[in-house]
This record gives C-alpha cells, structure tokens and sequence, in this order.
C-alpha cells in the first residue's frame, strides 16, 4: 500500500502535540539570519476607487520582490507547518507526492480563510513555475529519499528555483536515531476515535528504517474500526553525508543546528537543521 493513504486521515490526531509553533520561530529565526524571504507586504490599495497602474519596470520590480518572498515547502502533508507560515504572513507554496495528504492540507487551508496553492509532485522532480526565497523541508520529509542520487537531485533542483542568495532550510533525522533510539522498537497510540501500531526494522547495511504501521480508524456512528496497514522506508544520515550532498547538488553549506538543543550538533543528535545556500545556476 502507498503510504500516507489511510494514514492521512489520521495523521493530525497523531502528530497534534506537534511542536509547529516551535518549529516555525526557529526557521524565521533561520531565514531572518540568513536568507532574503520576508513576510508579504500588503498589495498596493486602489486610489480613489480606481487601481493604481505601474510602469513596466515597477512591475518588473514587484514580481522579483515576490518571488524573493515566496516560500516553497517540499513534503508539506496536511499542510499544519504550511499554514503556521502562512498565519506569520508568509506567502507560501506547499508541495508533496500525497494526493491524500493534500486533500487534508486544502480543507484546513479552506476553513482558515488563508490562501495557499499546493501542488502534487515528487520532490525529485521539482518544477516551479517561478524562482522562491526559500525552500523549506521539516519532519524528516528529506530522510525519505533512500539513494544518494534522490538527495543529490533533489538538492540540485532546489538550488535551481532558489532566488539569488535564497536558502534551503531543512532538517534530517540522523543514522544515530534509527539505528541507536527507534531501530527494532514497537511504538503504539491509542485514542478515542483510532489507535496505531508502529513497528520499526532497522536494516543496518542499507542504513533504512522500516516501519510498518497497522491503524485502527472508527468507521461513521457506532463501533466499527476500520484496519488498514502501510509501510514506510526512511533512510538514517550522518551529518558529514548530509554536507557532502549539499556540495555536491552545487548548493553551499551555511551552517547546522542540534533541532532539540539549536546548538551545535554532537553525535548524540537525532534530528539535525541544515542551512544551505544558493550558489549559482
């Protein structure tokens, strides 16, 4: 079964203690130190009752500013990240492989008024229809790319859509975490309305998690649940591999972060933010 099918129905009760507010200052922290996107200045008003007309070159203008402050999110789910940018007045894309997952995203998106476009589409092919400020990635949606090369064309694409002197902003989970902390452990949840079975097989020579969830979701009125199982594969990376990627891609390494501490990252890390330039077409 693909994954983030069945799941996604379920995905926001199981994530709801998610830090995103958390998450979301230290990325503006990120992108205030270092990168060039600012939240979207309000559009020009009409004048008199009548809309103000520029010159080519003011439009010209306009359209880089925006592209300069537009955010691209790649992996965005059911867009809860997504739309805490988008309250901070961000103006920003969401884009992941999960038709499901999106479906979600743009119910939310709908009963919170906000404007935000998502699209359908595999990180590894990238395709904007503009340049962005900033791309961001958080929740380990980058440990999903399992080869060398995902990564690599991944990152090469991203460098591609940058804005001049626009970053990437993204974090990881390390090989430290599955094979040490959630390798081979039998994780459950149960609430009200569902509960999950979350049984993780690490694969050492491969440096993959396996992790099969089994879900109990309720089915309408009454007590029918419904029990569907998926499997996901994510792939552990150390901090040296993650900087080697990044180089390569053509993308320049900034700086990284201990996503717990926002210190310098120790072996002991399981999550860990990097910080990445553009660095030319």
């Amino acid at each position: 079964m693909d994954a983030y099918t069945d799941f996604a129905n379920v995905y926001d009760t199981f994530m709801d203690e998610t830090p995103y507010d958390v998450w979301g200052d230290f990325v503006v922290e990120l992108m205030n130190k270092f990168g060039v996107t600012k939240p979207a200045t309000s559009k020009a008003s009409a004048n008199d009752g009548g809309a103000l007309e520029y010159s080519t070159e003011e439009n010209s203008e306009q359209a880089l500013e925006e592209e300069k402050n537009l955010i691209v999110e790649l992996g965005c789910g059911t867009g809860s990240f997504t739309l805490n940018m988008a309250k901070r007045g961000y103006d920003i894309i969401g884009i992941d492989m999960s038709s499901d997952m999106l479906d979600i995203a743009r119910k939310k998106t709908a009963s919170e008024g906000l404007d935000v476009m998502y699209l359908e589409q595999d990180m590894r092919e990238l395709d904007l229809y503009c340049t962005c400020g900033t791309v961001l990635s958080v929740c380990d949606s980058v440990n999903y790319l399992l080869e060398d090369d995902d990564v690599i064309e991944t990152f090469k694409l991203v460098n591609n859509f940058l804005f001049p002197n626009g970053v990437f902003i993204f974090d990881f989970n390390t090989l430290h975490k599955y094979r040490d902390v959630i390798g081979d452990v039998t994780i459950a949840e149960n609430r009200e309305d569902c509960s999950f079975i979350w049984d993780n097989y690490y694969h050492e020579e491969e440096h993959i998690n396996e992790y099969d969830l089994t879900i109990f979701a309720k089915c309408g009125e009454g007590d029918v649940f419904k029990r569907s199982v998926e499997t996901h594969y994510q792939r552990g990376y150390t901090l040296e591999e993650m900087k080697s990627f990044v180089e390569k891609s053509g993308l320049k390494f900034i700086a990284c972060y201990d996503a717990d501490t926002h210190e310098a990252p120790t072996d002991e890390s399981e999550r860990i933010y990097i910080v990445a330039g553009e660095c030319g077409k």
